[in-house]
């Protein structure tokens, strides 16, 4: 079964995990001086903060599969909707290796989809770009150059 993956950005981890634990009823699942994730059953969310990146928001959402199959259900699915995919396979971030792939939508929010194989020590290993390690959650930019994030506009509407 999958799993439903929002990315925030906050500017205070310790006063966001303070918010969020008791917003969740529980303590992160990881914790780091830049990062805490929430592995949520009810609802089923992989919800992650971080101090990296751009100003506080939503930096990004995505689906967690399970497995290697699920994965590729979702690239399916992507391709089918005629969707621009960066395929960025096995790489390092947010503490984790995983196999992974980005999708953005016709707004410009960014989807990753991704399989976490394991945790890795430091927030991102990358062996081809050392700057990585500084970036926010590692998402690239589109093959059309276009940066994947989800832009913070506020609004006095709801939903």
């Amino acid at each position: 079964m999958k799993r439903f993956h929002v990315h925030v950005h906050v500017q205070d981890i310790d006063q966001s995990i303070t918010f969020y634990s008791k917003m969740f009823a529980a303590e992160p699942t990881r914790r780091e001086t830049d990062y805490a994730k929430w592995m949520l059953d009810d609802p089923r969310v992989n919800f992650a903060i971080s101090t990296r990146g751009g100003e506080p928001g939503v930096d990004h959402l995505g689906i967690q599969a399970d497995n290697a199959e699920e994965l590729v259900e979702l690239k399916s699915r992507a391709q089918a909707a005629d969707m621009v995919l960066f395929d960025e396979g096995a790489t390092t971030c947010c503490y984790a290796s995983s196999e992974k792939h980005w999708i953005t939508d016709p707004q410009g929010v960014a989807w990753e989809h991704f399989h976490t194989l394991g945790d890795i020590p430091v927030f991102s290993q990358s062996k081809v770009d050392p700057a990585a390690q500084e970036s926010a959650c590692c998402a690239p930019s589109t093959p059309r150059g276009k940066p994947i994030g989800i832009p913070v506009k506020s609004s006095s509407s709801c939903c």
